[in-house]
């Protein structure tokens, strides 16, 4: 069994800056596709970021281009998102997710954290 948890959510002024981690156990973490998604009140949940297992290729959505950086270290089974520049929109509950694939869709994702809030105030 493979168990996500993530940590590092919290509230924040606009222009400010947070890094969420996840730390994958049961499983090498170097066995999966990673992600980051999130959903605000009253909309679909989105992708936000996803990697590799070796780190490379990396993707973001336009929302969050420049601003966040996704990143992985296999050796710890944590991966991270550093969140700079932070606006209310990027308010939500985001989680961390695994796959077998490097993949931006969630139906890709076979494991999923219990999320954490980031709440981004004006």
């Amino acid at each position: 069994q493979v168990a996500l948890v993530e940590s590092g959510g919290g509230l924040v002024q606009a222009g400010g800056a947070l890094r969420l981690s996840c730390a994958v156990s049961g499983r090498s973490a170097s066995s999966y596709a990673l992600g980051w998604f999130r959903q605000a009140p009253g909309k679909e949940r989105e992708v936000v970021a996803t990697i590799s297992r070796g780190g490379v290729p990396t993707f973001y959505a336009n929302s969050v281009k420049g601003r966040f950086t996704i990143s992985r270290d296999n050796a710890k089974n944590t991966m991270s998102l550093q969140m700079n520049s932070l606006k209310p929109e990027d308010t939500a509950v985001y989680h961390c997710a695994a796959g077998s694939q490097f993949s931006i869709r969630e139906r890709d994702y076979d494991y999923w954290g219990q999320g954490t809030q980031v709440t981004v105030s004006s």
